[in-house]
């Protein structure tokens, strides 16, 4: 009995030791965080406003430039990609589909439930109507050759509840 109360004493020991080493740690932390946000307000007061509007639009200017640079090597990225698809599939499976039902109504009255090659989609099943391959749609899209037979026309099936 005393081996177990010795076994509680020191886990509670040790559990206190290490809540007070955090608890300094953490302080320590917050402390240099703050610090630093000194050292950086004292060298902000002393930077003229105009350098300061320099700065930040030779930095919006260098984020566009890298936005422009990656977005054609984003474009053709299988991997991106793929990540883009399963994002847009995960807010199309949390979506009300009757909502979106009720929005593409007036698509599909005007395309007669048959689109072709170049109009644009937002949701649905497109089923090609020469090889009757099917396509889920989760997102606004345009519509491109049926990648089984090359087919340009297809009927919009709705989306299952």
């Amino acid at each position: 009995m005393a081996d177990k109360n010795n076994a509680i004493v020191e886990l509670y020991q040790n559990i206190s030791k290490w809540i007070e080493e955090t608890k300094e740690h953490e302080i320590t932390q917050i402390v240099d965080v703050v610090e630093h946000v000194k050292v950086y307000l004292v060298a902000a007061e002393s930077i003229p406003e105009e350098k300061v509007k320099q700065f930040i639009d030779s930095f919006i200017y260098d984020l566009n430039e890298f936005y422009q640079h990656n977005q054609a090597q984003a474009k053709s990225s299988l991997y991106l990609g793929l990540i883009n698809e399963s994002f847009w599939q995960l807010l199309a499976s949390m979506t009300d589909k009757a909502q979106v039902e009720w929005s593409e109504l007036n698509d599909d009255f005007e395309h007669d439930g048959i689109y072709q090659v170049g109009d644009y989609i937002g949701f649905g099943e497109l089923e090609c109507q020469r090889c009757h391959q099917s396509l889920s749609i989760n997102h606004l899209s345009q519509v491109s050759e049926c990648i089984e037979c090359g087919g340009k026309h297809f009927i919009r099936h709705p989306l299952n509840p």
